[in-house]
């Protein structure tokens, strides 16, 4: 059941956020939503997933993304979980680093304990969550993907492992390869084992060059838009664009990758360029 916790009115919408016992995370958990003008007046809207980054929750996007305006505007709703399971009897880094654990859930299923019991962050974002919205509020099953940084790694990946599930993907800054750079493989040897072949089918560049590109409820190929800041400090050592690139040449996918000069990492970066995302996944959920 569905617990109402805060209710603002925004751009003629309403944005509230939820809090509900999740099957997968086995625990209470938190997302955000937004609900444009359209949903208020009877309709059904397509929605569009924002995957978050790590050290974030469903907040970070919601206050300082900018992109309530537009979705109103189009029509979309916008759904934000968090970025990991949370509570007192989660584990969390051993070490207390911020780059693993709680805000760290990297948007895989894991299957290594003791993270297997609660870190199914991936099953929650792409099945429970959906099926849940889109009995309880005016959302239909036409879904788009997003996200940033981590959120954009579990997006593609997302897309990527159910065929036919989203209409639209897309990331801003995606953590590309994460089997090959520090985040991800610190991340993956906890949650999915030492064996980085086991790592591969959580790894877009990875799925991506094998094949398995996303494909949308049509059988079609979705095209991948990306857009990368020149300036983002993480870009050489944990992003890692350039394999998706060539993962996607390839493979034949189509993927605009658009190198955006003097951006960083921030949310700066994603406010600037949201809009562009809200009209590629538009062009898809509202044709």
């Amino acid at each position: 059941m569905l617990e109402l916790l805060v209710e603002t009115r925004c751009f003629a919408g309403l944005h509230r956020r939820y809090r509900f016992h999740s099957r997968e995370l086995a625990g209470d958990t938190v997302f955000a939503v937004f609900l444009p003008p359209q949903a208020l007046e009877g309709a059904r809207v397509p929605v569009l997933y924002w995957l978050s980054g790590l050290s974030c929750t469903d907040e970070n996007v919601m206050q300082k993304a900018g992109a309530q305006r537009l979705a109103a505007e189009l029509g979309l709703a916008l759904v934000a979980p968090d970025t990991s399971p949370r509570g007192e009897k989660v584990p969390s880094d051993p070490e207390g680093s911020w780059d693993f654990g709680h805000g760290a859930g990297f948007y895989v299923d894991a299957s290594q304990a003791p993270w297997s019991r609660h870190y199914r962050m991936h099953s929650y974002v792409t099945l429970e969550l959906p099926e849940l919205v889109e009995a309880q509020l005016p959302i239909s099953n036409r879904r788009g993907i997003s996200g940033h940084s981590m959120g954009g790694h579990g997006a593609l990946v997302g897309a990527m492992r159910h065929p036919g599930r989203y209409s639209s993907v897309s990331a801003l800054a995606p953590i590309a390869n994460p089997a090959r750079c520090p985040w991800g493989q610190k991340a993956f040897s906890y949650l999915l084992g030492s064996d980085n072949q086991t790592w591969q089918a959580w790894d877009a560049s990875a799925l991506l060059s094998s094949g398995q590109g996303p494909v949308g409820p049509d059988g079609r190929p979705l095209p991948l838009l990306v857009d990368q800041g020149s300036a983002d400090p993480f870009l050489a050592s944990e992003l890692k664009p350039e394999a998706l690139e060539a993962a996607a040449t390839a493979s034949d996918h189509p993927l605009t990758l658009r190198r955006q000069a003097g951006y960083d990492h921030s949310f700066f970066f994603v406010s600037s360029f949201i809009d562009d995302h809200l009209r590629h996944h538009a062009a898809a959920l509202l044709s």
